[in-house]
């Protein structure tokens, strides 16, 4: 398993405002980039693999709302969230 309850933690207690709070919005952003960047190395092997293909871009999906929302409600949480995690846009 690529992602162990350790690694969760971790990625909360880096993103997130504790270890707990796995409900923040920059939290699950750094969650949801963490598993599209599994999947992508995925699919660079797997190129046929459809049902991958579809949860990653649902992934995509769930990350951009995630990010509208953050970018609305708060824009320098939303700048320092893109910045820490190097997404473009």
């Amino acid at each position: 398993m690529y992602l162990t309850a350790e690694k969760k933690t971790e990625i909360f207690n880096e993103f997130g405002n504790a270890a707990a709070d796995t409900g923040s919005a920059e939290g699950q952003i750094a969650l949801f980039t963490f598993r599209i960047k599994h999947l992508t190395g995925h699919l660079k092997q797997n190129k046929k693999d459809l049902s991958t293909m579809r949860s990653l871009v649902r992934l995509v999906g769930k990350r951009r709302k995630l990010l509208d929302y953050l970018k609305k409600k708060d824009i320098e949480r939303y700048r320092e969230i893109i910045k820490k995690l190097g997404l473009r846009k």
